[in-house]
């Protein structure tokens, strides 16, 4: 360990994930613009990392599908509902503020983000979802060097 590195925790809560396999990409028919961007928003967002098993995508685990990227681009409004790999999870608020963080910095400013927990997905859902509604919580998350550290290595392809 070099000097200023934090020892991380080896232990892992889900020592062996389930891995799904890729689905293919939908392909768009009709020409309306309540999709534009959910297309190339997936193709952004399912190459996250996921923090405790970094050589996993988010697409891997199943934690995103395309079913859960909703796009409005008249009402410059996109919603992400996320699955954590188990209801027990201990990482649904840094997955959610990496998929905040993806979203902001992809998306022209005019867009509402709102990224949640599926319902009925994890133990402590509501609070989690309170934690990523709250933008005074994210933006103080964007701002711990920690925590931005892990959402790096989560954002690297």
């Amino acid at each position: 360990m070099r000097s200023g590195e934090k020892k991380m925790d080896s232990v892992l809560i889900n020592e062996n994930p389930i891995i799904y396999p890729k689905r293919p990409r939908r392909v768009r028919t009709d020409q309306s613009n309540t999709d534009e961007f959910s297309i190339p928003l997936t193709n952004l967002l399912f190459y996250i990392r996921d923090p405790e098993h970094p050589k996993l995508s988010l697409e891997d685990l199943n934690v995103l599908t395309e079913e859960s990227v909703e796009v409005d681009d008249d009402k410059s409004y996109v919603r992400i509902t996320f699955t954590p790999t188990l209801p027990h999870c201990h990482l649904p608020t840094p997955i959610g503020l990496c998929l905040i963080a993806k979203l902001v910095q992809s998306l022209p400013a005019r867009f509402k983000v709102d990224v949640r927990v599926a319902p009925g997905s994890h133990d402590k859902e509501k609070t989690v979802n309170k934690q990523l509604g709250d933008k005074e919580r994210v933006a103080a998350g964007l701002e711990n060097p920690d925590l931005v550290a892990l959402l790096n290595t989560m954002m690297q392809v």
